[in-house]
């Protein structure tokens, strides 16, 4: 019994000890907290106006201002071209310089997967391995006759945002580019369409915010009203006349008894593309569903850079150390030359005879074609974190790099499952003037990284329009900024500092409208250390031991 009690009294001896010197520890990392804890800022680059010395200038100012990292991107926000041409040879010098120069300061480089802050794309992605998604054009004919004409070719849909600014090369391969995929006659049916098609069958994912009006794609719970004969095409009453299609689309076919509408479906790019690249790197999207794909973007952009730079250490610290998939801006894809043969693989059945779903007609039922539509995305959703994200951050781990990732806006997939391939989870929100309310992204990645166990979880932040220019300071943003920290951002990403490539301009350069201006040249930039060391510590705290919530 005396041997149990002295047993048990040296165990809490050395549990207070343990527990008396890990506090020290901690009290001594929140005066002193390591590098690691550092706030981070973007780093752009103003379309070419890039200069070596001006590198030097900023980075070195960023690591004595405290702050610990960079996502680096360069965009053409309508600022005047500078004379560096993008990924030129004298480029491609200057990053290895950046590169360097952050590995001597102590600092750590993250680099956008593609030119732009869109996605992974660029001159280099030809069209046929662009973003695509599933078009159709329609015609109708009656029989019993024997029909012998061309079918029209699908009209591409217009860009999400727009064609503006697109030069001629790339608005004559988004029209050029077309492969059939089917042919089908079905009886033709009344005018009726399922609701929200084009975002149900993902030719459309619209940005989302946290403010009242987002539209769910089904009513919950669901409801699904039988319809009149005339509004339903039987599936077993579809006929696939692919083989009767000539290359040039003429069809030759013995038209049954009735009334029919034949639909010619086709894939075409959805001509999403690289904006807001600087020119030399304005160009489309990689295809989100294809690894093929992925791999030619890689090579001509990541690894060329890996060329310039030279070899590294796997395991390093500092310097370019992570790739980064900004927030999803690029639109949706449903479609990919295979998209048939995957979807069946998954999904256990031919998606052919529900293709007329995709134009909002139903198949068999509407409960049925809303599985369908279901199935579309689940089947896309799988695509885009195999083939893509998690292709590229197993692409990166080979050269030593880590994988931050905002997954919202506009993307295909579940924000959480997109989320989950990065390393590091971001989120975004905007200062507190600005009107679109980002705040759900904080909430979702801070419940990635706690129910997955990743320890940094990091934010875009305060990101501002042309209405707060030069108003924001330390002292204005830290109430937003403890906000963030409350929902367990433990990683301040400001956004933005705007590359200097002068030594002697005040203000500087600026990123067009957008802020805050987190640059060297602000006026009381000298002083934004205390408020750096002040998220330094935080942060800190907020990555020691496991987050514990009612609900992540």
């Amino acid at each position: 019994m005396f041997r149990k009690k002295l047993f048990l009294l040296g165990l809490i001896v050395l549990s207070c000890q343990w527990i008396a010197q890990s506090r020290g520890e901690l009290v001594d990392e929140f005066r002193h907290p390591p590098d690691s804890a550092r706030p981070w800022t973007y780093w752009f680059f103003m379309d070419g106006n890039v200069s070596r010395e001006g590198i030097t200038a900023d980075l070195e100012a960023m690591a004595k201002a405290g702050l610990g990292g960079v996502i680096l991107m360069e965009v053409d926000v309508g600022i005047p071209r500078g004379p560096v041409e993008f990924m030129s040879e004298e480029w491609r010098e200057l990053f290895k310089h950046a590169v360097e120069e952050a590995e001597r300061l102590g600092l750590q480089i993250t680099l956008n997967a593609g030119p732009g802050w869109t996605g992974s794309g660029g001159p280099w992605v030809d069209v046929e391995q662009s973003m695509q998604h599933l078009v159709a054009s329609a015609m109708e004919v009656e029989g019993p006759k024997e029909f012998q004409g061309i079918l029209p070719v699908p009209e591409p849909r217009p860009p999400y945002f727009g064609e503006s600014g697109l030069p001629p090369e790339i608005l004559e391969a988004r029209k050029g580019f077309y492969s059939d995929v089917t042919v089908l006659a079905i009886p033709r049916t009344d005018g009726y369409r399922i609701a929200d098609i084009d975002e149900k069958a993902l030719y459309v994912r619209a940005p989302y915010t946290s403010k009242p009006g987002v539209k769910p794609f089904l009513p919950a719970p669901a409801e699904y009203p039988n319809l009149p004969v005339q509004s339903v095409i039987s599936a077993t009453a579809i006929l696939d006349l692919t083989d009767h299609l000539q290359p040039d689309g003429r069809l030759n076919w013995e038209v049954p008894k009735g009334e029919w509408t034949l639909l010619r479906f086709g894939r075409r790019t959805t001509g999403a593309n690289t904006r807001p690249a600087p020119r030399p790197g304005l160009g489309f999207e990689s295809d989100k569903f294809d690894k093929a794909a992925l791999d030619s973007h890689f090579e001509n952009f990541v690894g060329k850079l890996l060329e310039a730079v030279g070899p590294r250490p796997v395991d390093r610290e500092n310097g370019w150390t992570m790739l980064h998939i900004d927030s999803w801006e690029m639109g949706s894809q449903n479609w990919t030359d295979g998209f048939g043969a995957e979807f069946q693989k998954r999904r256990g059945y031919d998606p052919t005879p529900y293709l007329p779903a995709l134009t909002g007609r139903v198949v068999d039922s509407l409960e049925i074609s809303e599985r369908f539509l279901w199935d579309l995305r689940l089947t896309a959703q799988e695509l885009v974190i195999e083939n893509h994200a998690q292709h590229l951050k197993e692409l990166g781990r080979r050269h030593g790099f880590g994988l931050s990732i905002e997954p919202y806006d506009m993307n295909p997939t579940a924000d959480l499952t997109l989320g989950g391939v990065a390393d590091v989870p971001m989120c975004e929100f905007w200062s507190d003037g600005y009107g679109f309310d980002s705040a759900f992204t904080c909430f979702e990645s801070t419940s990635i990284a706690h129910t997955l166990g990743k320890p940094i979880v990091a934010a875009e932040a305060f990101t501002a329009g042309s209405g707060e220019a030069w108003k924001l300071y330390p002292g204005a943003m830290k109430n937003q900024g403890d906000w963030a920290l409350c929902t367990g951002i433990n990683r301040i990403v400001f956004h933005r500092f705007a590359h200097q490539p002068w030594l002697d301009r005040k203000p500087g350069m600026t990123m067009g409208p957008y802020g805050v201006h987190w640059d060297r040249t602000q006026t009381w930039w000298p002083m934004a250390s205390a408020y750096h060391q002040y998220l330094a510590r935080c942060q800190h705290l907020l990555r020691q031991g496991s987050p514990i919530a009612d609900i992540c």
